[in-house]
């Protein structure tokens, strides 16, 4: 978030007034108590994007205790003279209820103004706010249209959803093609839920030629983010040998990963299940098991995952 406001205070530098540019470059350099003098000197002349600015400080906690009824208060005098990230933010407070009571009516209403104003992060939000129904009646193709909006802008999430609707058919002509393209965009941006349903595609043959190498490759992507599904496929693959040379020490690596990995049960209990076939079929030594258990309480408790798993499953190429 930080990034963004530095990125959007850039954008805005030739607007500002008396004291902006200050604050701006005490906040880049972390100096928050100078930056937040700075910029209230600039909000009370009526500068929108300082009073953002002050908003982001006190939703941030940076420079002073977190204050999310404060953050409301500024993000909305900024959000009445049209800052669209002012806007986006203040949406974001009403959907999550920090600071002013939860109000998804709310939400939608700044995120619409935001999303007129091309903020693909807003444009995301009623995107997502049409697909669930929050605060509007749910409308696939109202959702469709503000995801196609945010994702030709590149926004990584937007796309991931869109390909979702394309391959389920939701507000849109069911189109694996179409669900391929939107969710290669996203994956080469590092969404791991991109990159794990890529997989799939490749895996399976929606959308893209069956290729099981590629699948391997998406696969691995993901589960180096710790994705349990994509661990759990990709030790499938590892099993069957497909895309990959057949390695039962390695499968049951990487099933043991996505079982410990946690959040969805029904990921955690089929990787259980094929873990052990892997031991009941005797195809894999007490030794490597052994060694298996080893790396693979090593890997979980790293704090280098990606690196050392992608150095492990890399090895085995």
């Amino acid at each position: 978030m930080k990034n963004l406001f530095c990125a959007v205070l850039i954008f805005v530098a030739s607007l500002s007034y008396a004291g902006f540019d200050e604050g701006f470059e005490a906040y880049k350099k972390g100096n928050y108590t100078v930056a937040l003098k700075e910029f209230k000197q600039a909000a009370e002349q009526g500068n929108a994007h300082a009073q953002f600015g002050i908003g982001l400080m006190y939703d941030r906690g940076e420079g002073l205790p977190q204050d999310y009824k404060q953050a409301v208060e500024w993000y909305t005098k900024a959000a009445e003279q049209g800052d669209d990230y002012a806007q986006y933010s203040l949406g974001g407070m009403y959907a999550n209820g920090r600071g002013v009571p939860q109000n998804y009516k709310q939400a939608v209403g700044w995120w619409q103004k935001a999303a007129e104003q091309g903020h693909a992060s807003s444009q995301f939000g009623l995107g997502l706010t049409y697909d669930n129904g929050d605060g509007v009646p749910q409308d696939y193709k109202q959702a469709v249209e503000w995801y196609t909006k945010a994702a030709e802008q590149g926004h990584p999430m937007a796309q991931f959803n869109l390909g979702l609707m394309y391959r389920n058919g939701r507000g849109v002509s069911q189109n694996y093609t179409q669900a391929a393209i939107w969710h290669t965009k996203s994956a080469e941006q590092g969404s791991a839920k991109a990159q794990h349903s890529l997989g799939y595609m490749y895996e399976t043959g929606q959308g893209v030629p069956q290729d099981y190498k590629q699948a391997v490759i998406w696969y691995q992507k993901a589960a180096e983010q710790g994705h349990s599904i994509a661990l759990s496929l990709l030790g499938i693959l590892y099993v069957e040998g497909k895309g990959v040379p057949q390695n039962y020490k390695v499968a049951y690596i990487l099933l043991n990963l996505a079982a410990s990995q946690g959040g969805d049960s029904g990921v955690i209990n089929s990787a259980i299940e094929l873990r052990n076939n892997i031991l009941n079929s005797k195809k894999i030594t007490p030794t490597d098991i052994e060694d298996a258990q080893s790396i693979s309480t090593r890997l979980y408790n790293s704090k280098n995952f990606a690196a050392e798993l992608r150095e492990l499953l890399n090895s085995q190429k």
